[in-house]
């Protein structure tokens, strides 16, 4: 197997750490380049100036959006280049390649293989520019890993569609201005075809934001409810009843793992780090064999997730779709991110108890935030036992009943 890289690729690599070196906001200091702590929503909003100017570069380098088609305001380019983009400004520790986080991983690809050439003239422009960022109304009360049941009704009446329900957990839908939403309108459909899937502002009259606070004390989620809301047809992505099919793409393009790799090697450095420079047992936490062993199982995981992520890189270029087998990585990466908190933790000894903002925390409260973290990436996009039955059912074939 063959994993060298072209003269032409190396080219772009070499351009890519030029131009970080030249433009990341976190270059030369502070927390995230440090590997002493991550950005939250606080710090990230007192940043916002730095992180537009930030964005608007990459757009008109056209890296936000790279592999997106040119016809649609993307930069066009190569699956290969992409992959070489996002590890190198992961290594950089480089704010995201591109501020509408949720409009650049599912709604983006949903809207140019889906979406009307109106939408796409009308929404991929302010996705790419930072300019409109959008949320993801999928889970509900009783049916979050179980998406395909979920209750949230839209009854067609003329050129619109009156949606009558809620949805929970819904990541930063305090400050988005659109949702892309899942409804069922056709009730006696089999419950994976009566589903679909509607571009809803977040102004519109009758939806309801109620944040939810996280064990860490943030506020990245919301309790959202639709009360007689009124959403024109046009509005619909893809036909009706459709809404699945679209959600398997976004879900799919969630999956893909390049960029996740990288924030895991970051990750695991920034541990071992924290095991050089802790104590225990009056030596660093890095001379235990037990956290040696936990560090480097880790390792090996991050390595799998790599491989494995090469292979749908692979089946991307032979104009394969990602299926079932993006479970995988989804799995591991659930495991690395509750294992990563609870390691830390260990090593820290009886300073983990010790939160940000407190008189000694270590790494001002880094890891504790990190222990406290890992519902969001572990519940997101489908728990491990979803993830687990999609790898048993889809994959190995074994029987849905037993």
């Amino acid at each position: 197997m063959d994993f060298s890289f072209s003269e032409r690729e190396e080219a772009f690599r070499r351009e890519v750490r030029e131009f970080l070196a030249a433009n990341n906001p976190n270059r030369g200091g502070g927390a995230a380049a440090r590997g002493e702590g991550e950005d939250d929503l606080e710090s990230a909003m007192d940043r916002l100036p730095k992180l537009l100017a930030w964005n608007q570069a990459l757009v008109e380098k056209g890296w936000v959006g790279f592999h997106w088609p040119r016809e649609v305001g993307g930069g066009g380019g190569g699956l290969i280049e992409q992959m070489i983009l996002k590890q190198e400004s992961g290594k950089a520790r480089a704010p995201m390649l591109g501020l509408s986080y949720m409009g650049l991983a599912w709604v983006g690809p949903g809207i140019i293989k889906y979406g009307t050439e109106q939408q796409k003239r009308r929404f991929i422009p302010a996705i790419l520019e930072a300019r409109e960022h959008w949320c993801t109304g999928y889970s509900e009360p009783g049916s979050g890993s179980d998406l395909a049941s979920l209750r949230c009704s839209a009854v067609r009446d003329g050129d619109h569609y009156v949606i009558s329900g809620q949805k929970t957990w819904t990541s930063l839908a305090m400050w988005s201005q659109w949702m892309i939403l899942l409804v069922r309108t056709d009730p006696a459909a089999p419950k994976h075809r009566g589903i679909t899937c509607l571009l809803v502002p977040m102004d519109a009259a009758g939806v309801e934001v109620r944040p939810i606070k996280a064990m860490n004390g943030e506020t990245p989620f919301a309790e959202v409810f639709f009360n007689d809301v009124r959403v024109p047809v046009e509005n619909r992505l893809g036909a009706e009843g459709q809404g699945w099919d679209v959600t398997k793409h976004a879900l799919a393009n969630e999956r893909s793992s390049i960029a996740e790799v990288t924030a895991m090697v970051n990750h695991l450095d920034d541990l071992e780090r924290l095991a050089k420079k802790c104590k225990s047992n009056g030596r660093a936490a890095i001379e235990d064999p037990l956290v040696r062993q936990r560090l480097a199982r880790m390792k090996t995981m991050v390595e799998a997730m790599r491989l494995t992520g090469l292979r749908f890189l692979t089946k991307q270029l032979r104009g394969d779709e990602i299926g079932a087998e993006t479970s995988v990585n989804k799995l591991l990466r659930a495991e690395l991110e509750v294992e990563i908190g609870r390691l830390a933790l260990d090593i820290e000894g009886r300073y983990g108890a010790l939160v940000k903002g407190s008189p000694g925390a270590i790494d001002n409260g880094k890891w504790q935030r990190q222990a406290l973290t890992w519902p969001s990436y572990v519940i997101g996009g489908g728990t491990p036992n979803i993830q687990r039955n999609v790898i048993a059912e889809r994959l190995l074939g074994l029987p849905h009943d037993v």
